[in-house]
């Protein structure tokens, strides 16, 4: 594709000829990002991948909307008159300069409306355009300073498909393009027409800028094709000291067969991991960090950040391991020589610290060093394992006693089976076999210092394991050839006679190794240096001892800080955050360098490391497993964003490869299998506890959604059944924290019972209302969960309160999790406000009955709207801002403090700071955030008493409710709603003390009888209570005060029609529906009593209750008058505790029925 691209002559001017082809990546098919900024030319600085909107002259040339001509003299319009009002002409402007593809002079090419593609789609070119202050015309490519495009042969904003659109804000191989939203598409043309943006381009918007301020610097960085960065890594690491010093052995054990099942068991399991990485590895772009990475972005922060941890850790212990296995080798050469330095211990210590300062040094030098420094030990190796296989074909003489005979047919049929000693098993030997198998991460682990690491991950992981078990089975069947069990070493048990009852190999070939049957010192049982004695040159399988160790060593040693600094990088752990920072070009981490040092001196120093191995083994183990499983688990979570372009894995496969992990820990050591259970699901719950603010779209989220879009479907096919009633509610919240009694006390009731949807009225602009409802959305329900309230945040836009209440009512909610109860706030202030918004909250309550919804009242004395104390200081400011107010309705909606107003398009309102705001993109540290928060910069006024005692009410229901009385009016029988919803109350931890009360109405004669009716029924209904009052005095006429205050408070809202002519009555009945009328008032004279009764009785009964359920009295829909109906719930509500007003749909949600 690099080839085919064609280099076109630059635009004359641009100043920086070719800037754009110059440096390329070969692995994106694509010029560089990066680069291009000097070849723009002079003019408006254009806001980074966004829009200018230039006015274009009416008369010069032709208008701006007709599809221009293929030639040149299209870009003349507008050349001598760019500020003549008229037309808006829309500037595609773009940041990657450097992608541009100059066009010919004179407009591209010459056939019209043809469309020259270039890099297989990735380009497209598009006519020149015209800047102000400039004569010259430039031609760029789609996705620069472009006026339109000629790609579908008319005038147009959109963007072509393009990879600079999908990346990450900092992504590696260049800027991240903004592609036209659809506001930008599809919103009208106004003054201001782009929200981000300044008009015509004045300044870079504030996301621009900081895109212009990222370039990546790709020069002097290393990356790794996937030989030098995969394959050659990954045998290193596999091939370790096991092949020279313990295979031998375990041959000797096993015998050839099992041997051979054993390398096979074990590559089964490497394997199934190879491909379960590889399906990982290329599903998406791979940045460093190696296994932790996989798993987090798989499984989520969770698995990834427990795994993380113990497999840098297992990394940095594993540093140890490999340099004590090199130390004892040397150690061992010493002793064979008398030359040891103290002891055998201490001298191991000496070696390995010496060593590993010499490795660190080797890692700090940069990745480059490193990489050179282990294609010198992987020639080594090669030349080490050469050397043995020719020395199996030089039998001499001379090693015959100590039971090398070549390869002999006695010897194999001898050797094939097993001949377990020492109280050795197959398991065993698996066991110490199976760390030789690991280390197929270690080109994964460094997957941010690779080229193309999608590509290179499979190939070299799968290549390396195919290569390195064909290397072990070869080893195992030729040494288990050539060499007997047993032989003494001694040339004096040559056989000269002939014996009769010869059985073993080494008789056959006239040698008896019988007199050491048990106590030789050769032969495979006996002697670990095998392959040295084999091999046609000694020191040489020595070399490849070091080799092997030191290379292992080395990959632990850069894996290990690489895993670590992905993982602080994503602030898991927010207290190793100092270990993230990374130096020079390749971003090494210098400071995981040294903690992996000191964890690794430490451990050499130890020098006891037969307890360390096992525990390491199972740590990589356990990353194994949930490698597998992040596969399994995306497979079955159906994500549409789980597509692997490698195809060669099976879910099934995956899960018995985890599965098979989880086994072979046990295998090799079960105390240590354990205790890496529990240290994986220790950070498993620390990690979980904490809850990181991170989205990597992980496969649990994926899951998750299917199980919960199963079960709704599943729950829609069931009808619903009175024992399994539940309270769903939708509570008029309008912003939730603006109102936190009412959200508290409904959750107390509803959580883990029922459904809760908070629902909020957005009124006012639309086109404004349309962008904080997709903002609102996600900070509110964010707020919700980072609040622990189990509740769902629903906007919507409407003209009216009434209208949004409708739509909420008839729409929220989804199957058989609908609300079937509407809850809302007393309106306080109704007499001081407009009457038609009485008139409209008042409907709402008709309307909910309409489709058969319960209603729920509650009031508190001191109110419940505690909006105006956020963000106090900014009151003033909002006040005086002249645009039109996005009134965000609350049931007292009044008061406009909670009210985001700000400039349509403004800069403002990328920079509003309400106090409101701030807390909600605030992370606290602790659980709950308080409601309301004292800005530290702004001089806070004190309260006045009012707003105190508002304050100190809302959290109220937040507290421990105490030993006191949760009293229920259930005058009127609806359903049971009314007294279920108390019940539900003292279920709940902080209402459990409280008790019921229960107040019915009934005769003064019955009394006995009625409480005794009442208390039978309860008792079927199994609700406990401590008291059951029967009020024979409902009907009593209520004080002279008392009506005389409700005529006062209802004076302002009547009609008054018997003073007015009958004209005059109707006309203003019919302008102001709300108005009582006289016929009304004495039609309901006796309702009227019995609420200004009931307010005394509540009074006499309940002043001392903690709150208090009331049946809600209905009104007759276009026969009572919203005035009348508003001052009842006054009248009855009025000077009291916590009240809720309670009305279900009368359908029964109690039953005695099993």
């Amino acid at each position: 594709m690099e080839g085919k691209q064609q280099q076109l002559p630059p635009p004359p001017g641009s100043g920086a000829p070719g800037a754009a082809g110059e440096e390329r990546r070969p692995e994106e098919g694509k010029d560089a990002a990066g680069g291009g900024a000097l070849g723009r030319p002079l003019g408006a600085t254009p806001s980074q991948s966004r829009f200018q909107v230039d006015l274009v002259a009416e008369g010069a040339g032709r208008p701006a909307e007709e599809p221009r001509k293929a030639s040149g003299e299209g870009s003349a319009a507008g050349k001598g008159s760019e500020e003549a009002k008229g037309r808006f002409r829309v500037n595609f402007v773009d940041p990657a300069a450097g992608d541009e593809s100059p066009g010919e002079p004179g407009g591209g090419s010459s056939e019209g409306g043809n469309v020259s593609f270039q890099n297989g789609g990735d380009t497209v070119l598009s006519e020149g355009s015209l800047h102000s202050g400039g004569h010259h015309h430039y031609y760029y490519d789609t996705h620069t300073n472009t006026y339109y495009l000629r790609t579908f042969g008319h005038n147009t904003m959109d963007a072509v498909p393009r990879i600079d659109h999908y990346r990450h804000t900092a992504a590696d191989l260049g800027e991240k393009l903004l592609r036209p939203s659809l506001a930008e598409l599809h919103d009208e043309l106004d003054k201001e027409p782009f929200e981000d943006g300044y008009a015509n381009g004045e300044e870079g918007t504030p996301a621009g800028e900081a895109a212009a301020t990222y370039t990546p610097d790709s020069k002097g960085v290393v990356k790794f094709g996937w030989i030098k960065g995969v394959l050659v890594r990954c045998m290193l690491n596999i091939w370790g000291v096991m092949l020279f010093i313990r295979l031998s052995w375990i041959v000797g054990q096993a015998g050839i067969g099992l041997s051979v099942l054993v390398i096979g068991m074990a590559t089964v399991v490497t394997t199934i991991t190879g491909l379960s990485t590889s399906a990982i590895a290329t599903n998406g772009f791979v940045r460093g960090g190696g296994a932790y990475y996989l798993i987090s972005r798989s499984l989520g922060p969770e698995f990834g950040g427990a795994i993380g941890l113990i497999f840098a850790f297992a990394n940095a212990v594993a540093v140890a391991m490999y340099v004590v296995g090199f130390a004892e080798t040397v150690v061992e050469l010493l002793k064979e020589n008398g030359t040891l330095m103290i002891d055998e211990m201490n001298d191991i210590r000496i070696i390995g610290a010496i060593t590993v300062v010499i490795l660190l040094g080797i890692s700090v030098a940069g990745m480059e060093w490193e990489a050179k420094a282990q294609i010198v030990l992987l020639v080594i190796l090669i030349l080490a394992i050469g050397d043995f296989v020719i020395g199996t074909f030089i039998p001499l003489d001379s090693k015959k006693p100590k039971g090398f005979f070549g390869y002999k047919a006695q010897i194999f049929m001898e050797n094939f089976g097993p001949d377990f000693r020492h109280e050795e098993t197959f398991f065993s030997v698996f066991a110490i076999f199976f760390p030789a198998a690991t280390g197929i991460l270690a080109g994964a682990n460094i997957s941010g210092d690779l080229a193309d690491p999608q590509s290179a991950i499979p190939k070299g992981t799968l290549l390396a394991i195919l290569i390195t078990t064909l290397v072990y089975i070869g080893i195992a069947v030729s040494v288990g050839s050539c060499v007997v069990r047993d032989a003494t070493g001694n040339l004096n048990n040559t056989i000269v006679t002939e014996l009769t009852n010869c059985t073993t190999a080494a008789c056959k070939l006239n040698y008896d190794f019988s007199s050491c049957q048990t106590r030789c010192q050769y032969g495979l049982m006996n002697n670990f240096q095998v392959m040295s004695m084999v091999s046609g040159f000694a020191p040489l399988i020595s070399a490849g001892i070091f080799s092997a160790t030191l290379s292992s060593a080395l990959a632990s040693l850069v894996s290990a800080p690489k895993i670590f600094q992905a993982l602080c990088k994503d602030n898991i752990y927010p207290g190793f955050q100092m270990f993230a920072k990374g130096y020079g070009k390749n971003n090494e981490p210098l400071r995981g360098y040294l903690l992996t040092f000191l964890i690794a001196l430490g451990f050499i120093l130890i020098a006891e490391l037969n307890v360390i191995a096992p525990i390491i083994s199972n740590f990589f183990l356990a990353s194994y497993a949930l490698i597998n499983f992040s596969v399994f688990h995306a497979s079955l979570a159906k994500s549409p964003g789980w597509r692997p372009a490698f195809k060669y894995y099976n879910m099934w496969i995956s899960l018995v490869g985890a599965i098979l992990c989880c086994i072979v820990m046990f295998v090799i050591n079960w105390w240590a299998a354990l205790l890496t259970y529990v240290i994986v699901l220790g950070l498993y719950i620390y990690v979980t506890y904490k809850k990181p603010d991170v989205n990597w779209g992980s496969s649990t989220q994926a899951l998750t959604y299917l199980n919960a879009l199963q079960h709704s479907i599943r729950l829609s096919g069931v009808e619903d059944h009175v024992k399994n009633f539940r309270p769903q509610c939708l509570i008029m919240t309008g912003a939730p924290n603006a109102r936190p009694a009412l959200l508290h006390l409904v959750h107390a009731f509803t959580k883990n019972v029922g459904l809760m949807i908070c629902g909020h009225v957005h009124m006012g602009p639309r086109r404004q209302a349309m962008k904080e409802l997709s903002t609102d959305l996600a900070k509110y329900q964010r707020w919700l969960i980072k609040n622990k309230m189990k509740a769902f945040y629903a906007p919507v836009h409407a003209e009216d309160l009434r209208d949004g209440g409708q739509y909420l009512m008839q729409a929220a909610g989804l199957g058989r999790m609908r609300p079937n109860t509407l809850v809302v706030g007393f309106k306080k202030n109704w007499r001081q406000g407009d009457m038609r918004d009485v008139e409209t909250y008042i409907n709402l309550f008709h309307d909910a009955f309409d489709i058969q919804y319960g209603v729920v009242v509650i009031r508190l004395k001191e109110g419940l709207d505690i909006s105006h104390l956020q963000g106090q200081e900014l009151l003033s400011s909002q006040e005086k801002s002249p645009c039109t107010k996005d009134v965000i309705v609350k049931v007292d909606y009044s008061k406009k403090a909670e009210t985001d107003t700000s400039i349509a398009f403004a800069p403002s309102s990328s920079e509003r700071t309400h106090t409101l705001h701030k807390e909600e993109d605030e992370d606290g540290k602790t659980p709950t955030q308080p409601l309301l928060k004292k800005d530290s910069k702004s001089p806070s006024s004190p309260l006045n008493l009012a707003d105190q005692r508002l304050l100190d009410a809302s959290t109220q229901f937040q507290k421990k409710q105490g030993k006191s009385n949760i009293d229920v009016w259930w005058l009127f029988d609806d359903g049971g709603l009314t007294l279920l919803i108390p019940y539900l109350l003292t279920t709940k931890k902080k209402w459990k003390d409280c008790k019921i009360r229960v107040f019915i109405g009934g005769k003064i004669n019955r009394i006995d009888h009625d409480r005794r009716a009442m208390a039978t029924l309860l008792s079927k209904f199994r609700i406990d209570f401590s008291d059951i009052m029967v009020l024979g005095d409902i009907n009593t006429k209520p004080k002279k005060e008392n009506i005389a205050a409700f005529e006062e408070m209802i004076e302002p809202f009547r009609l008054h029609e018997d003073d007015k002519e009958q004209e005059v009555a109707d006309k203003m009945k019919e302008d102001e529906p709300w108005r009582i009328t006289d016929n009304e008032l004495e039609l309901y004279k006796t309702k009227t009593y019995r609420q200004i009764r009931l307010n005394e009785l509540l009074k006499e009964h309940s002043s001392t209750a903690n709150i208090i359920v009331m049946s809600l009295p209905v009104a007759r829909k276009g026969a009572v008058s919203s005035a009348l109906y508003m001052a009842w719930l006054e009248a009855l509500s009025k000077d009291l505790p916590p009240i809720l007003l309670v009305r279900g749909n009368h359908q029964s949600v109690l039953t005695f029925y099993s």
